[in-house]
């Protein structure tokens, strides 16, 4: 994966003594080569969700780089409003494909927050839940066990019930109450705990790959990555799962935390290179956009940067592989669900997969392939849904415009399953789906669980 820039010339740092400490930092940590790659030709305009939705130059790819090279100049201080603006991005990256200057935009975002995070002063409770969860619970795998199990008894013990009669849950706020309707139901048994650490090509292998299972995705998604693994199987892949691997620091990095985000990608690298694999293979968009630019994370550190650089080309996601590597399974309506008309089904992109992995047509060319279905192209299906990670949660109001746009597209197409390819977004088209009435007609889903229900029947759980 190419770090070049499209400019061959280095352009030097101002040599400015800034007397505000963050924006110090932000010097420090910006590539000022990126900043001055952009020309200011407003391409990235009408890709950008947040510059669309407001008409604000500040809330465009543009606008956010001209605020970030005006402090890295001594011309404004990264006073409350800049740290607001740069939080305010979806991280989406929708903007980096319409780049002709080929401007990291996705880098320099992460390369402010987290300049931003060395100085943020959070309140008690919010410093609390960082800490717990960035360094307590995602990095540790024992942890995600027991927060999957304490969650399932939620949900299947009667408390869950309670908690929604009483009215504890009207204590959150609305966005919060809205999405823990929707949660999947969760499992302290993950992928491993179910299929082991290897399982077998059916038929003649033509691979040998990893999986990459998730920290969240092996909790509220278990499901998924079983299916992942015997789709892959089906198609002739021996699929290896790592028992060491763990987050893959996504989360770290898009809220400041790049620290934390190298040294969960250091422990990935190695990992997967001691378990002598082609591929690695991810089923979350979000995910696997950070996993393939692993080089570029850990390209300052001497002791790291190799074992980066073989990591990142090897990673993929699962359709794409299919497609292009694998033996397609047969995918068909089960007499369960068969009808006399073709069913049909519509696709929301996941932004990290189609912007930041480049892959966008494997998928529906899986989608195609479904006798029985009939794939309907829905309406600005590549422009993000207000998932980003946790956007939804800290940004409630842009998220909630993004998600009603959306579903004015979806409810356009008829389509009686809506599938995407990452956790976040599956879970915010089950919000729209459900906040804007069309429960009744219409299911989201991940595309690995749609497309292993359709092969056949072949493979029973």
């Amino acid at each position: 994966m190419s770090n070049a820039n499209a400019s061959t010339t280095i352009q030097k740092k101002p040599d400015i003594q800034h007397t505000n400490p963050m924006a110090r930092t932000l010097l420090a940590k910006l590539d000022y080569d990126q900043l001055t790659n952009c020309m200011r030709c407003g391409f990235c305009l009408p890709a950008c969700p947040t510059f669309r939705e407001t008409g604000l130059e500040p809330e465009s790819p543009r606008g956010r780089i001209a605020l970030m090279k005006a402090v890295a100049d001594g011309l404004m201080d990264p006073d409350q409003a800049f740290q607001d603006q740069m939080n305010h991005c979806l991280g989406c990256r929708a903007c980096e494909p319409a780049c002709p200057a080929d401007v990291k935009y996705g880098q320099l975002i992460e390369q402010a927050r987290d300049a931003i995070e060395d100085h943020a002063v959070h309140s008690a409770p919010i410093k609390g839940v960082r800490k717990l969860m960035f360094k307590g619970v995602f990095p540790n795998r024992s942890r995600l066990k027991w927060l999957g199990r304490s969650l399932a008894f939620y949900q299947k013990s009667g408390l869950r019930s309670i908690a929604r009669g009483t009215g504890i849950m009207k204590l959150f706020p609305k966005h919060l109450q809205e999405m823990e309707q929707i949660l999947p139901e969760a499992s302290g048994k993950g992928v491993i705990e179910r299929l082991g650490t290897v399982y077998p090509a059916k038929g003649e292998k033509i691979a040998r790959v990893a999986l990459f299972r998730g920290c969240i995705m092996d909790v509220m998604f278990a499901d998924t990555n079983v299916n992942t693994v015997k789709l892959l199987s089906e198609a002739g892949f021996e699929v290896v799962i790592p028992e060491s691997q763990v987050c893959c620091g996504a989360l770290h990095a898009h809220s400041g935390e790049m620290d934390q985000a190298r040294d969960l990608a250091k422990i990935n690298v190695k990992t997967f290179r001691e378990a002598g694999v082609e591929y690695i293979v991810s089923n979350a968009g979000g995910c696997g956009a950070l996993l393939v630019e692993y080089d570029h994370l850990l390209q300052g550190d001497d002791e790291y940067r190799e074992l980066g650089e073989w990591f990142a080309p090897r990673v993929v996601d699962v359709s794409k592989l299919l497609v292009e590597k694998g033996r397609i399974p047969s995918f068909a309506e089960s007499a369960s669900v068969a009808t006399a008309e073709p069913v049909t089904i519509t696709y929301q992109d996941s932004c990290h997969l189609r912007n930041v992995m480049k892959s966008s047509t494997a998928p529906r060319e899986l989608m195609n392939q479904v006798s029985g279905a009939h794939y309907c192209e829905m309406k600005d299906s590549d422009r993000c849904c207000g998932s980003a990670g946790i956007y939804n949660v800290t940004q409630p109001e842009m998220a909630g415009q993004l998600i009603e746009h959306k579903m004015e597209h979806a409810n356009a197409t008829n389509a009686r399953y809506l599938l995407t390819s990452n956790p976040g977004c599956l879970l915010q088209m089950k919000h729209g789906i459900e906040k804007h009435g069309a429960s009744d007609k219409m299911e989201a889903m991940h595309i690995v669980d749609y497309l292993y229900e359709r092969m056949g029947g072949r493979d029973e759980r």
